[in-house]
């Protein structure tokens, strides 16, 4: 991608690691002008859906709704969810 006063800067991810729930990966940031590589590491914690019920209504939410994402239909839920 060309970023204006910066130039050229290729970006990849890269896995690093998966013990689930967690889930662990690299962003690399490659600026072509001087060859610099900055890098970014983060853990992903994907918990099932009793856990995050489970941690809202601990928090005083009220469920309204589960669903699906609807571009991710079956792969990720939305919780619709209100202050009690």
């Amino acid at each position: 991608m060309h970023i204006q006063e910066v130039g050229e800067v290729e970006t990849w991810t890269d896995l690093t690691e998966v013990a689930l729930p967690l889930v662990s990966f690299q962003a690399n940031f490659l600026f072509h002008a001087d060859g610099a590589l900055l890098t970014s590491n983060s853990t992903l914690r994907f918990r099932d859906r009793a856990e995050v019920l489970a941690s809202l209504t601990a928090s005083g939410f009220v469920i309204d709704a589960v669903r699906d994402a609807p571009d991710r239909t079956g792969l990720e839920m939305v919780f619709v969810a209100t202050a009690g």
